[in-house]
């Protein structure tokens, strides 16, 4: 099975560029309601998840009562994800994708030019697989 079959595009999932600042992101983020997201370069390609969390421990290595200037004023990228979620080829096997998955809510997935077409969602794999599993058992 091509995993493209579970592909979300790009342009339906919640993504940030690196080069926004760390309120644009936040806002952005608190917007979709989504509490990690991909974040890619100008270029379009992946550069890393950025998760509610990340925000958490920038915010706190500040001692500020102007916390919201500061994430006015600092870039994206200045922030680094403590985990780390890998992307997969195109045209990674099925198999490839379901290890990845068991560490991560979603896989970004990257084309032939290492540029971010979308993700596949933990929660859509498993719910192919039950309705499959379901099926198979009447």
């Amino acid at each position: 099975m091509n995993i493209l079959f579970f592909l979300k595009p790009k342009c339906e999932v919640a993504h940030l560029q690196n080069d926004c600042t760390v309120r644009q992101a936040i806002e952005k983020m608190r917007a979709s309601g989504y509490t990690a997201v991909p974040v890619i370069d100008k270029e379009g390609r992946y550069v890393a998840t950025v998760t509610e969390g990340d925000f958490l421990w920038f915010s706190l290595s500040y001692n500020s009562d102007n916390l919201l200037k500061i994430a006015e004023l600092t870039p994206l990228s200045a922030i680094k994800p403590r985990t780390e979620n890998k992307a997969v080829s195109v045209n990674a096997k099925l198999h490839d994708l379901l290890l990845m998955m068991m560490n991560q809510n979603f896989v970004p997935v990257t084309d032939d030019r290492d540029i971010f077409i979308g993700i596949i969602t933990r929660k859509d794999v498993l719910e192919y697989f039950y309705d499959k599993l379901s099926t198979d058992e009447e």
